[in-house]
């Protein structure tokens, strides 16, 4: 197995299928929220909802400079999600942040060493490898998050 398919079947446990590290993944974590519970307010914490949208954000961005070469996106911004009103809001979030993710997945895949080792856009952004290695550990973070978010809400809701 190819360096880049190991990333690549790291990134997929952590977004889609995994559950060797964390037990869970987003896919299990999120399909089976209402939008009424993705947005519920614990204390000062993130929603669901914006975890979800914010993690999206980095894998539409790291997206676009495979596809494009150019990085668009800016941190101040990740957490400025749209207000989700209704189910179809959620669940359009719950897809794209998907098909975005399984993208990202099959671009990493086809990576080869060589294109890993590249810088990714500018020096200081270190080469492509570590930010795809960013991308699963910033990944892990919030989906721990989530998870504990999550059980809140159940808790709060009974």
């Amino acid at each position: 197995m190819t360096k880049s398919e190991l990333i690549a079947n790291r990134l997929r446990e952590v977004l889609l299928n995994g559950t060797w590290i964390a037990n869970t993944n987003y896919k299990q974590q999120i399909e089976s929220l209402t939008w009424q519970q993705a947005n519920q307010k614990i204390e000062t914490l993130n929603t669901i909802a914006v975890l979800t949208y914010h993690i999206n954000y980095y894998l539409a961005g790291v997206l676009n400079v495979f596809m494009v070469g150019k990085l668009e996106i800016k941190d101040k911004f990740s957490f400025d999600m749209p207000p989700i009103t209704s189910e179809t809001d959620w669940k359009n979030l719950i897809n794209e942040f998907l098909v975005n993710a399984e993208k990202l997945t099959l671009e990493v895949e086809k990576m080869d060493d060589q294109k890993l080792d590249e810088i990714f856009v500018d020096q200081k952004y270190g080469t492509y490898s570590r930010n795809i290695e960013g991308i699963i550990e910033h990944s892990y973070y919030h989906l721990g998050q989530i998870s504990l978010i999550k059980k809140l809400i159940i808790e709060n809701n009974k």
